[in-house]
């Protein structure tokens, strides 16, 4: 029999614990409103009711234990995640925003995190952590039906928030443009180095792989297109966009995951590797539908995220 899996994405928006000051123009939650968010997010994860989610925005993973905690169909899965490290000088606990994955599916092995780039790729001299992701990746290895195995890669690229380096006047046109080159290099770079990560993975264990999260990009931006493989004739090796090779006609063609000043985006995908494309020689499976829920983002409510999330059903033969 074949086995359906469905596989979603989604951006908790700065999922911490009550007290905690992420950063300088956000106030702590306070105790009510960590409760409002965790039950806000706990019943967001059942309306998924998905097998695998990847996750972002997630400052402790014990945020992440009380929202299972709350759910329905959450409280025995499995939870893999990166912890932020202690501050090197003082010791203390940095809040920093990092991914995390909710399964329940087995997993064949620990999940493996990826803090480094891959050997030859590196931002320019005098980036800081110029070797490194800004916010590491997950990558799990779920064990399927018939001894089959497949990765999952849970991502979160650099935001297009300007990166000040140091510049004071970042009211001056100049000053911004930099900022924002320099975010955009991060960005590009760190999909240069996911897509060496994947032509190793695939090198190594050619196997289906599915690559989620928030791109901060859409799907036809240049560092989108990176991390597909996109330039080619052959489906060998590439990964595409689950909404554009999906069976269903009636599924959600023109979903968004972002409302911004009225303007709809989406920059938060779930790709697959050519193991769910039809024409592909090495198809093991396909892509049945995605859906995008979004019907909180007009509403702006404090406890909601502020990204809509993306559930992709794949079914493998």
């Amino acid at each position: 029999m074949p086995q359906e899996i469905r596989f979603a994405t989604f951006n908790v928006c700065n999922l911490s614990l009550p007290g905690e000051q992420l950063y300088d123009n956000l106030p702590p939650l306070t105790p009510d409103a960590y409760a409002a968010k965790v039950q806000w997010t706990a019943q967001q994860l059942d309306r998924l009711d998905a097998d695998v989610i990847g996750l972002q925005e997630v400052f402790s993973l014990q945020t992440l234990r009380d929202v299972m905690a709350a759910s329905v169909g959450y409280r025995n899965a499995v939870l893999a995640g990166v912890s932020t490290a202690p501050d090197p000088v003082t010791g203390q606990p940095r809040q920093m925003p990092q991914v995390a994955l909710i399964s329940r599916l087995p997993l064949a092995a620990p999940a493996a995190i990826h803090t480094d780039f891959p050997a030859g790729v590196t931002l320019p001299a005098g980036s800081r952590d110029a070797l490194r992701y800004a916010r590491a990746l997950l990558r799990v290895t779920l064990q399927l039906e018939h001894q089959r195995q497949l990765d999952v890669i849970v991502l979160h690229l650099k935001s297009k928030r300007p990166d000040y380096d140091g510049e004071v006047a970042h009211d001056n046109p100049m000053c911004h443009a930099q900022a924002q080159l320099r975010s955009l290099i991060r960005r590009g770079t760190e999909a240069v180095a996911l897509r060496s990560l994947l032509c190793q993975l695939n090198r190594e264990a050619p196997r289906p792989r599915i690559v989620l999260g928030d791109f901060n990009d859409s799907v036809d931006a240049v560092t989108t297109s990176i991390i597909m493989g996109e330039g080619g004739s052959e489906t060998a090796g590439r990964y595409y966009d689950s909404r554009r090779i999906q069976q269903d006609p009636t599924s959600s063609a023109h979903g968004y995951t972002i409302l911004h000043e009225e303007h709809r985006m989406t920059i938060d995908h779930v790709l697959v590797s050519e193991h769910f494309h039809p024409a592909s020689p090495q198809a093991l499976g396909r892509v049945r539908s995605v859906r995008y829920f979004s019907e909180h983002l007009p509403e702006a409510s404090p406890c909601a995220s502020d990204h809509g999330q993306v559930l992709v059903q794949v079914q493998l033969d």
